[in-house]
């Protein structure tokens, strides 16, 4: 049942596929931004994936975090994402990102409820 409170926790090693050099956000071998925020997507995905109707997935709308420490290569990287808010299909979540026991990023991020095929089915091709 879709509820405020669920929650998921996602994780990550920082390699050099998820770095600042390899997605282009930097030019420093620490976790790229863009990475983290994926993190926190997918954390926000996972919550509250098991609670919907069959044939639904959400989609992110919207996200805005802080970057407040850099990660090194080889770091162990978390995200955990807790529905804060439903209003229709509107899912508002609280994130955060953790480097062991240290805030690396927190913020909010807005994901929707959509019907996968009807979704699908708007795609064009340019």
């Amino acid at each position: 049942m879709l509820q405020e409170g669920l929650m998921h926790t996602s994780r990550l090693t920082v390699c050099d596929d998820n770095s600042a050099i390899a997605l282009g956000s930097g030019d420093m071998p620490v976790l790229a931004t863009p990475a983290m925020l994926a993190l926190m997507e997918n954390a926000a995905m996972l919550a509250v994936a098991g609670a919907l109707d069959e044939g639904e997935t959400t989609v992110g709308g919207h996200i805005e975090s802080s970057h407040l420490k850099p990660s090194k290569i080889g770091a162990e990287v978390e995200a955990t994402a807790t529905l804060t808010r439903i209003d229709g299909r509107k899912l508002y979540f609280s994130v955060v990102a953790r480097e062991g026991a240290v805030v690396i990023g927190e913020g909010t991020h807005l994901r929707f409820i959509v019907d996968r095929a009807r979704f699908l089915a708007r795609m064009t091709d340019h």
